[in-house]
């Protein structure tokens, strides 16, 4: 997500908050992480059961310093695979290999590849999706007949949907697009473009919903769908990016239950 910022309190506010519905949704397209799929939740339960089998020198003392030290090496590491500069798996090895420097460990990359394999047997065990995503779904297909619904993922194709399947809502979807099977990242309009084409609806027909204000809701909006941000954890944003969403109508949510009345 967004790197909070320091801001008014007040500041997400400029971020339309819904009153009304927004009419002419035929098509509704979701992010996976942390939007459907509770990835950080899991991410989190996962480093800390990992490193506390670990033991010393990889001491836990302070629980959300681990776990935002972790946080912070995928943001860094994946958008360097996303951007092309590392390869999938050279980006587990050089978040596993960094988190190791902090704790005074040196992992040569077999070591790091074989920490990640431990660490993500524990991330799976973990996972699940958000408490508000399957009831928000059946709601959507409830107040919106014929609603197609849709997912739009920066990662590889087979690891998201082996997260899809195992929390089983792959049926639920009729698209599942994601960034490495297509060849183009998120918020690139091109990536916006195919989904809705693969459902056959024009982009003003359809809406999307993202936990990044820039990636996902502000990609969305200049790719011409209504961007709606999934704020859950009032992370903030810079004040660009605020000033921008403003600009283009993208609507700010906290929870998916609030998603179908807004597009119904």
């Amino acid at each position: 997500m967004t790197t909070p910022q320091a801001r008014d309190p007040a500041a997400t506010s400029r971020v339309a908050e819904p009153r009304q519905g927004v009419p002419g949704i035929r098509c509704v397209l979701f992010d996976l992480d942390d939007t459907l799929f509770a990835h950080q939740d899991a991410a989190a339960t996962g480093l800390l059961a990992h490193v506390r089998s670990l033991g010393h020198p990889y001491a836990v003392r302070d629980a959300a310093e681990e776990v935002a030290a972790w946080h912070e090496l995928e943001e860094h590491h994946y958008h360097r695979y996303l951007r092309g500069e590392v390869g999938f798996d050279d980006q587990r090895a050089h978040r596993a290999r960094d988190y190791a420097a902090r704790h005074g460990v040196r992992l040569t990359t077999d070591e790091a590849l074989s920490w990640w394999s431990a660490f993500f047997e524990r991330y799976i065990e973990s996972w699940r999706l958000h408490e508000d995503a399957v009831p928000c779904l059946d709601e959507l297909r409830r107040r919106i007949p014929g609603v197609r619904l849709g997912v739009i993922t920066n990662g590889e194709l087979g690891f998201q949907l082996r997260k899809i399947d195992a929390v089983g809502v792959r049926e639920r979807f009729e698209a599942i697009v994601a960034s490495g099977d297509v060849g183009v990242t998120k918020p690139d309009a091109r990536i916006f473009t195919l989904a809705c084409e693969r459902l056959g609806v024009r982009p003003g027909e359809a809406a999307y919903v993202g936990d990044r204000l820039g990636t996902d809701a502000i990609g969305a909006a200049r790719a011409g769908l209504t961007g709606v941000w999934i704020d859950r954890r009032d992370a903030g944003a810079s004040e660009e990016e605020l000033a921008v969403a403003d600009e283009l109508g993208v609507l700010r949510i906290t929870t998916l239950a609030q998603l179908p009345p807004l597009l119904g």
